[in-house]
């Protein structure tokens, strides 16, 4: 086994490697890469067998090295899942004691992998998500069939109302995701994204091609915005945001639908919901409210001062939540773009 290690960043080529080798996900692209590097000054450690001018095996790494919250390696971060490209499964057990040595030398605090296909049912996980993914291998009229009859009464709704729906590839879209996003943040108890990582997934992924911004508007008002990533024939549904005071127009549902039209239409094969909580009940039901076919994603960590894999790791406290949920904005705007790299 010659397993590399590889910068996606500075490999000619690489995203058309991903796409001649077969197994590949958006979040394994030279353009996520890129945004990771830039926005937070991640440096990558891709794992790699290379086989025939394709690949055969893929692991990628991010590595965070951050005076708040230790040095370790992350596969990958702010990505809801990262299974690994695999050809042939012998070489994952392999490939998996090589990255705990390279974090070791490294000086990392733990190793962690995104993807419930790492690990066998015995390594206990230190996360778990429910995943969403709808298939678009259908007809328009088969998919809002699929959809709950409240869903299907909500995007109606949004529609007589007067809901007006674009499908975006501007900075324009951007900035207005951005604002929504923030507001939302903060109904949620977090710090926003810093608008240089969003600027960044504008530069590298939407105006690449690779990403859309859709946005919801009333009477001339940007009123919700979501962010989604494709490559290949799969996309993913990243980012949502929205003005609650317009929550009754059901605008988060109209644009969803029409960006299941818009990716089948293309012929896309698959959209991911992305990851949910478990415990997140609201969004839970909202998700399944589309007809997806749901799964668990599993996180493992291996926490070096232990020596084993941890597990039930807590998420942000509810104390913490509540700090934030009475933050101005303006307040957490600066928190999010001192905090953020270092979350990861």
């Amino acid at each position: 086994m010659n397993l590399e290690l590889i910068d996606p960043v500075d490999y000619p080529g690489w995203d058309e490697l991903l796409l001649k080798s077969g197994d590949h996900s958006f979040f394994h692209t030279s353009a996520w890469a890129r945004v990771l590097v830039e926005s937070y000054g991640y440096k990558p450690i891709y794992f790699a067998i290379f086989k025939d001018d394709r690949l055969s095996f893929l692991m990628p790494f991010m590595e965070i090295a951050s005076p708040l919250t230790g040095k370790r390696g992350v596969s990958l971060p702010f990505t809801d899942q990262c299974a690994p490209f695999v050809m042939k499964r012998e070489f994952l057990q392999s490939a998996i004691n090589r990255a705990i040595d390279y974090g070791e030398k490294s000086g990392w605090r733990y190793i962690e992998w995104r993807g419930a296909s790492y690990f066998d049912e015995l390594t206990p996980p230190s996360k778990t998500f429910y995943a969403h993914d709808l298939s678009l291998e259908i007809t328009e009229a088969a998919l809002f069939s699929s959809f709950r009859d409240n869903n299907r009464r909500n995007i109606n709704r949004a529609v007589k109302d007067g809901v007006a729906v674009r499908i975006e590839q501007s900075l324009d879209a951007v900035k207005a995701f951005f604002r929504l996003n923030c507001i939302t943040r903060k109904r949620h108890g977090l710090p926003p994204q810093p608008y240089s990582f969003l600027k960044n997934i504008f530069s590298h992924v939407i105006f690449k091609g690779n990403g859309i911004v859709v946005c919801a508007r009333h009477d001339g008002k940007t009123i919700a915005a979501s962010v989604f990533f494709h490559f290949g024939t799969s996309a993913l549904y990243k980012y949502g945001a929205s003005d609650l005071a317009y929550q009754n127009l059901r605008p988060n549902n109209l644009i969803m639908w029409e960006a299941i039209k818009w990716y089948r239409n293309l012929a896309f094969s698959t959209l991911s919901l992305g990851r949910s909580e478990l415990d997140n009940l609201g969004l839970l039901q909202y998700k399944r409210t589309w007809g997806a076919k749901e799964s668990v994603i599993k996180y493992h960590r291996f926490d070096y001062r232990k020596k084993q894999f941890v597990h039930n790791l807590p998420g942000v406290s509810d104390a913490y939540k509540k700090i934030f949920s009475r933050t101005p904005v303006a307040i957490l705007r600066i928190a999010g773009r001192l905090l953020n790299k270092h979350f990861g």
